[in-house]
């Protein structure tokens, strides 16, 4: 990851919490720090918030031009800081066969030409950055309708997961572990629904992005796909408003 910023902070710490992946690289701009087993993120974060930087973090190698672990042998690269960061000059170095543009325009025309011939997979900055904007949205959804978000519904789904635990003790002549009834039992919060909104918002635009590239020989990636899915939407709502 390049940049421990908003952005990719929270890419670092989602990415190694939720879904088990090893931040193995992070890039800041005092330099650079690496470890094969990963990265505790919340550590990091404190080390770089004291220190200004990543120089000195305990039982890392640490490496001076940064920008040379862009080209690392690694997954998954997101670079979340810069515009520019993957140009001409190293393009061809890069050796992360998916690249997530957390940033905004972090990789140049000629390189994304470049990436391509080589068969990298680039998930566009157009579509990784629609996460903030999807949930200002839902926060202007909630303002109009003066109400939080599961309000309504969470003691109803409380009470249908005891229900459940019931039903299951009855049938199986045992006790649900303590762990399971409390999953049961908790309704969802606003974030877990915020959450699980904008995480249903996202897969389904990129279910709708990934389709165009599939279905249409004249769409050579993801990129492409994502502006073609966007003006034909805003085509249509001008068809629809007689314009």
């Amino acid at each position: 990851i390049q940049g421990l910023g908003n952005v990719g902070y929270h890419a670092a710490k989602f990415l190694s919490e939720e879904d088990g992946a090893k931040i193995v690289s992070i890039i800041e701009r005092d330099g650079a720090i690496s470890s094969p087993d990963g990265f505790d993120i919340e550590a990091v974060k404190q080390h770089v918030n004291e220190n200004r930087g990543v120089k000195g973090f305990p039982g890392a190698e640490y490496t001076e031009d940064g920008s040379a672990l862009l080209e690392a042998d690694c997954d998954i690269l997101i670079p979340a800081a810069l515009e520019g960061v993957i140009n001409k000059g190293n393009a061809a170095n890069i050796k992360a066969p998916l690249i997530a543009e957390a940033a905004n325009g972090p990789v140049t025309f000629a390189a994304d030409e470049i990436l391509r011939e080589k068969g990298t997979v680039i998930i566009p900055d157009a579509y990784m950055n629609a996460g903030g904007v999807t949930v200002s949205y839902f926060e202007w959804v909630k303002n109009l309708a003066r109400i939080r978000f599961g309000y309504l519904e969470r003691r109803h789904e409380e009470r249908r997961g005891q229900l459940i635990i019931d039903a299951l003790e009855k049938m199986l002549n045992t006790s649900v572990p303590q762990e399971i009834r409390d999953q049961l039992t908790t309704g969802a919060d606003e974030l877990a629904l915020v959450r699980s909104g904008l995480d249903d918002t996202m897969r389904n635009a990129y279910n709708e992005i990934r389709n165009i590239f599939n279905s249409r020989n004249n769409v050579v990636d993801l990129r492409t796909a994502a502006f073609v899915l966007a003006i034909e939407r805003i085509a249509k709502k001008y068809e629809s408003m007689g314009l």
